[in-house]
């Protein structure tokens, strides 16, 4: 059975496309516009606390009842640090003063990881998603259990050959390999550790000849000969992010479309959320240039004070300190709905494939 097939009889999916779930992008109008059309639509609910995200399903749930993905991070506590996290908001104070405000005196840990709370747990066993899939780590042993004991399809992000084989091991369904182009958040468990920044290509090839589950093909990936490339390098489906964020759908506000839709370079950096992630360079990335990851608060709560810097800066009427990310293929990204896009890509990936036909 090849990987293409394995992933077939888990996920019952026309094409093998997987929309990135991008929490904060990412709506139920979206996923359910790429399910409807033959994918496999994700709602990125790392952001989200149980009531919120118990919304965003029953809305999707409402729209479609094809396959689709409920994303959730599995970070561990952040290691606070009250002189590291005093030093970081006086270091943006300034940043701050240029648009009449003070940042706030504390930081939070905005987020809850779903490996310190069962209540997302509960959730997607009550919902029943078809897949539900991880970023950052590993769910606890006994949630894993539970969701597989209740036929759900869980699939984890790997940035390593060591990552990956810790999924296996764990009993996860399959593996998201998540290249160092791909646009947000880096998948990496540890972010402190050290990163061998592989790229797509490479680390798909390498998943798929060293553990036995099904590979899913993230990063820098837009077209349908982008997909056929991954699936040729034994990727079992394509999964595609900054493709989607300028999508009517999407809830990508409109100095993200337009800063998305001007191209231009990328750029890895942690000074945004505490964690590295893939940006559009905007005023928040070229600040942060220089600065050492070891000065940055701890994710989540850098993004705390992130968050706040943006607030500020956008009542003035300033967005280049918004989260704006993307992958490295930002200039070849459209703004098409989510309906026509899929289409598209199901054409040229048939046309890629009848091309490399002898």
């Amino acid at each position: 059975m090849t990987m293409s097939h394995a992933l077939r009889n888990l996920v019952p999916i026309d094409l093998p496309i997987f929309q990135a779930p991008m929490a904060g992008v990412s709506t139920p109008a979206l996923a359910a516009a790429v399910s409807e059309a033959g994918g496999l639509g994700a709602l990125g609910l790392g952001a989200s606390n149980v009531a919120a995200a118990g919304t965003a399903i029953a809305e999707l749930k409402a729209r479609t009842q094809a396959p689709f993905n409920v994303n959730f991070f599995c970070h561990e506590p952040a290691r606070r640090d009250a002189a590291l996290e005093a030093r970081w908001i006086a270091r943006m104070a300034p940043l701050f003063a240029d648009y009449g405000a003070v940042p706030p005196a504390a930081l939070a840990e905005i987020y809850e990881s779903f490996r310190s709370t069962d209540a997302f747990l509960e959730l997607v066993l009550a919902t029943r998603p078809a897949v539900v899939s991880f970023h950052f780590g590993l769910p606890l042993p006994h949630q894993i259990a539970a969701m597989r004991g209740a036929g759900l399809v869980i699939l984890v992000s790997a940035t390593s050959l060591a990552e990956a084989r810790a999924i296996v091991a764990a009993g996860c369904h399959g593996v998201i390999a998540q290249g160092w182009e791909a646009g947000g958040h880096r998948g990496i468990f540890d972010p402190n550790g050290p990163d061998e920044r592989l790229s797509c290509a490479d680390l798909t090839r390498l998943l798929v000849r060293e553990i036995s589950v099904p590979v899913i093909a993230a990063g820098g990936i837009m077209d349908g000969a982008d997909i056929r490339r991954a699936l040729a390098n034994g990727a079992a489906a394509a999964q595609l992010g900054t493709a989607f964020v300028g999508c009517p759908e999407s809830a990508a506000d409109a100095a993200y479309r337009a800063r998305m839709a001007s191209g231009g370079e990328t750029v890895m950096t942690r000074v945004i959320s505490g964690r590295p992630a893939r940006c559009l360079t905007n005023r928040f990335t070229a600040w942060g240039e220089d600065v050492a990851a070891s000065e940055v608060a701890s994710y989540p709560c850098a993004y705390d004070l992130g968050k706040s810097l943006n607030a500020a800066a956008k009542a003035q009427g300033e967005s280049g300190f918004g989260a704006q990310w993307s992958g490295t293929q930002a200039a070849r990204a459209g703004s098409r709905p989510a309906a026509e896009l899929m289409a598209e890509l199901g054409r040229e990936l048939a046309e890629a494939e009848a091309s490399a036909r002898p």
